[in-house]
């Protein structure tokens, strides 16, 4: 019996965490997106700190997801080299932080309006 229950709360925790395993990623990698709808508009360099269970690193890659915005994303707790150039050079402990362009704006936390503003500012 002791056995049987062993094996169902493994079962139940293994359950839990396969969404966790599938969101983590270390590459740095470009984000995905469908070039078919991307033709017309060009895009700053686009790097975000975040880490896999922040809410508003969510939010803010699902926007740039949603609306085929490339970004590079660096998961602070996966990746040594990220979290020292986000406490380092960005002087932050804080995620999400948005490096836009060659450094040229730096936006801790997201915010939809003020980063969409932010970005036409740019294309000026």
């Amino acid at each position: 019996m002791h056995r049987a229950v062993s094996v169902l709360i493994f079962l139940f925790v293994t359950l839990i965490a396969i969404p966790c395993w599938a969101e983590l990623s270390i590459d740095g990698s470009q984000s995905q997106f469908n070039s078919g709808t991307v033709h017309a508009q060009k895009y700053p360099r686009i790097v975000l700190y975040s880490v896999s269970w922040c809410p508003h690193c969510r939010e803010a890659k699902e926007y740039l997801t949603s609306n085929n915005i490339p970004f590079i994303n660096k998961d602070v707790e996966l990746d040594d080299s990220a979290k020292n150039e986000l406490m380092d050079k960005y002087k932050s402990g804080g995620v999400p932080l948005i490096v836009i362009g060659n450094d040229e704006k730096v936006i801790k936390g997201f915010n939809r309006e003020k980063f969409e503003k932010i970005l036409k500012d740019m294309s000026k």
